[in-house]
């Protein structure tokens, strides 16, 4: 007799009917959940136990093997959680599965999943450049290009699930975490996770991306980590969700992750409206939704919306949740919260209903196993990628006409950043995110700006100082607590402040023709960093004792060009206007000396444009271009704004806008289109490229709306005395907005058409009028402009 789940000739729901009626209740609670192993290619294989479990509150489980006889939903991270070689790690992820399936009563495979953010977190897999590189290349194609390079090396170890993207909209740089954002534009944003999607999952989607963190997280009370987020839903539905809808619609992603803090009270894992009316019901997402590491948890230890460890699991599953990560904290619980009556066996098989769906579109039944003689990492085409997002992300922010370098000057190259791999990473790259001692050793394939500079310039000419530290021993992460720490240790900064190299930095710069100063910041979790998840910041002044530094490099009177590297932007504490020039890299990854040294050198041009404004200091925050007019306080707050405006970045050449020309001065609301055209000229005398972006202000609404918004941008690359004509068009639909009632409406009325370099830099402005009545937009609503040149 056919078994039916086993047969790919029957449809996926008759396998999953047929496999769900099979199981017992405690091989169901399986599926829901994963275990986080120390893998083993003799079968050995070990718990994972450090701190986290005081975050999330583990204990005493029963025994490994016996939990492993009724099946497992997930594997946290088989090569992502400890330093083994990929085909090692393949081996030993095969033979768990080679257990799961010859050894369990049903054989049902188990699903894979790691971080891939910034590159497959695993040994030797390519360290890309950080989101916020990625989304100031303003380059769709190239950005799904690379979560394509990134989802094969995936695929290779066997990683069927990864962790990315980051779908949260910046609004705060002090928050740690603005270096996994794309930016603070929620269209951008969505634009980005959009394509980051389809690269990552590939046509047959057969890798899950997960959207994260759902939603809100990057607008916490603070800036602080897991601190609370306070906002209605109008502004939720236009800023934070509408990347995740985009994302879900347009890119059809497989899976979404919950944020650990709670809006308006309500905390994001047990939130029904968002993971099931919203998610679900609205956008009809039907991909699997998972925790993130220890969420469940939360609800009881830290939240305190629960009592136990089974009502929690209960209030998760309840509100949508599919499978808890990283391990079976609460959902070890489900049997006990069954019997109390807090959750179903009807809603536990709607769940595993949907997990099985998933494995059974993967493909895992058929093709349980990677090929470890196939993995596939640091390949050339993909490591030309991650040069490409580098150098095509580096923003120069200013340049006195020193930049390009030109001839063979005596360069000294300063600064703490300058010759530390770990300073081009970010904190979802695998050795900063297992930060321990030996972590340098996987950093070989790191080239930095010194090494790159010496070798574009020649060691004759390149002379190094580090001038200061950063943090002169990288440490292991803080202690994490909740926020009430009255009675726990507090974690002292590990900065440094440290001045005694100094002095040697001015004597090198002295004797220098020009001064390339490299500082930042170091990506480290939960504190053992300057910047990343857990590290947030109170300041926007370089970390350390680097100001002091610049000062005195800046007074020797030598140029000094300053590469700043990191997660978030720092201000120089005024002398911006007295370097030679600024180059913003973020964080470059593993090509981004190269990148650097391109720059630098002429080889290539800064074609990057900023995705977060540079605030003129801590006191704007939280600040963002599109912020309401009143934003700025009233009387207007002297220390509001930024110093460098979204959109913003120079290049080797000047560009000049024609006048805005309106194809029609009146659109129809329904199915109408807005068309606008322009002609761009390079006036320079140096081939280069200019992003054109496209802003609207809508001048009277039923809501107060912010004071513009990105609907559009190109990218043109003009020779000298060359133009461009340039025609874009904008869905009556984007000029969209939420009202009271929730719903998704356009509204007839005037709006500005603003066209320009930058947010801060309008070059022509247009007015067009919508006609017709207020419209409630249907779920399959337009949300993509283009433009033709």
């Amino acid at each position: 007799m056919t078994v039916i789940y086993k047969d790919a000739q029957y449809p996926i729901s008759e396998r999953v009917t047929d496999l769900l009626s099979r199981m017992t209740d405690e091989e169901k609670f399986a599926q829901m959940h994963a275990f986080w192993l120390i893998l083993s290619a003799d079968g050995l294989h070990k718990e994972r136990t450090d701190m986290s479990d005081e975050f999330s509150g583990a204990g005493a489980q029963a025994s490994l093997q016996e939990r492993i006889k009724l099946g497992i939903g997930q594997i946290t991270r088989p090569l992502g959680t400890h330093i083994v070689d990929a085909r090692e790690g393949v081996r030993a992820a095969n033979k768990l599965q080679r257990t799961l399936i010859e050894e369990t009563r049903l054989g049902i495979p188990a699903l894979f999943h790691e971080e891939c953010l910034v590159g497959l977190l695993c040994k030797d897999a390519t360290l890309f450049p950080s989101s916020l590189n990625y989304g100031s290349t303003w380059d769709l194609e190239l950005v799904e290009r690379a979560a394509a390079a990134i989802g094969q090396e995936a695929r290779s170890t066997g990683c069927h699930q990864g962790l990315a993207p980051v779908l949260d909209v910046s609004r705060d740089v002090r928050w740690g975490r603005t270096e996994e954002t794309f930016g603070e534009d929620p269209w951008l944003v969505g634009m980005m996770a959009t394509h980051y999607v389809k690269g990552l999952q590939g046509k047959k989607r057969d890798l899950l991306a997960t959207l994260k963190h759902y939603v809100g997280h990057s607008f916490s009370e603070g800036a602080r980590n897991h601190a609370p987020v306070h906002l209605g839903f109008c502004e939720l539905n236009d800023t934070f969700l509408l990347p995740f809808e985009m994302a879900v619609k347009l890119a059809n992603a497989g899976s979404v992750m919950p944020a650990y803090h709670d809006i308006d009270n309500q905390p994001g894992h047990s939130d029904s409206f968002l993971l099931t009316t919203v998610l679900r019901e609205q956008w009809g997402f039907d991909g699997i939704i998972v925790a993130d590491y220890g969420g469940v948890s939360l609800l009881h230890q830290h939240h305190g919306v629960s009592h136990d460890a089974a009502e929690s699991a209960a209030l998760a599953f309840n509100a949508g949740l599919d499978v808890e990560l990283p391990k079976d904290d609460c959902a070890r619980h489900l049997r006990e919260a069954v019997d109390r009556g807090l959750i179903s066996m009807a809603k536990i098989d709607e769940i595993v209903s949907r997990v099985l769906k998933e494995k059974f579109n993967l493909g895992l039944f058929e093709h349980p196993y990677a090929d470890e003689n196939a993995v596939e990492l640091q390949s050339a085409t993909t490591r030309q990628i991650a040069r490409d997002v580098a150098t095509r992300s580096i923003t120069l922010l200013e340049n006195n006409g020193i930049l390009p370098l030109k001839g063979q000057p005596q360069v000294a190259v300063i600064g703490p950043t300058a010759d530390d791999p770990l300073a081009l990473l970010s904190g979802y790259s695998f050795p900063v995110h297992l930060i321990i001692s030996d972590m340098l050793e996987q950093t070989t394939q790191v080239t930095t700006p010194l090494q790159a500079m010496r070798e574009q310039l020649g060691n004759d000419n390149v002379h190094y100082a580090k001038g200061c530290h950063i943090i002169e021993k990288r440490m292991a992460g803080a202690p994490v607590f909740p926020g009430d720490s009255s009675n726990k240790p507090m974690q002292s900064s590990p900065v440094s402040t440290d001045t005694s190299l100094i002095p040697e930095a001015v004597r090198l710069a002295s004797h220098s023709d020009v001064v390339v100063l490299c500082v930042g910041d170091l990506a480290g979790l939960f504190q053992s960093g300057t910047v990343g998840e857990g590290s947030d910041t109170d300041s926007l002044s370089l970390p350390g004792v680097q100001q002091q530094l610049l000062d005195e490099l800046v007074a020797t009177g030598k140029p000094v060009v300053v590469v700043m590297t990191g997660g978030r932007p720092y201000n120089l504490g005024g002398q911006e206007d007295q370097v030679a020039a600024l180059l913003m890299a973020w964080a470059p990854g593993q090509e981004g000396g190269y990148a650097i040294a391109d720059i630098l050198t002429g080889k290539a041009e800064p074609g990057g444009r900023l995705v977060v404004s540079v605030p003129k200091s801590a006191g704007a925050m939280p600040y963002y271009y599109n912020h309401k007019l009143k934003s700025g306080g009233t009387p207007f707050a002297f220390h509001f704004g930024a110093r460098y405006p979204f959109g913003y970045g120079k290049t080797w050449t000047e560009f000049d806008y024609g006048q805005l020309e309106q194809l029609s001065h009146e659109v129809v609301n329904e199915g109408g289109e807005v068309k606008v055209s322009l002609t761009v000229t390079n006036r320079g005398a140096q081939p280069g490229s200019e992003v054109v972006q496209l802003y609207v202000h809508d001048k009277v609404a039923s809501m107060v709306r912010p004071v513009q918004e990105l609907k559009a941008f190109q990218r043109v690359y003009l020779a000298p005395g060359e133009s461009a004509r340039l025609t874009f068009h904008i869905p009556t639909d984007m000029l969209s907005f939420t009202r009271r009632d929730g719903q998704r409406v356009v509204e007839p009325g005037e709006f500005d058409i603003r066209v320009g370099a930058s947010s801060d830099d309008i070059r022509s402005i247009g007015l067009i009028k919508v006609t017709g009545e207020t419209r409630v937009l249907s779920g399959n609503w337009r949300m993509v402009s283009h433009c033709i040149s």
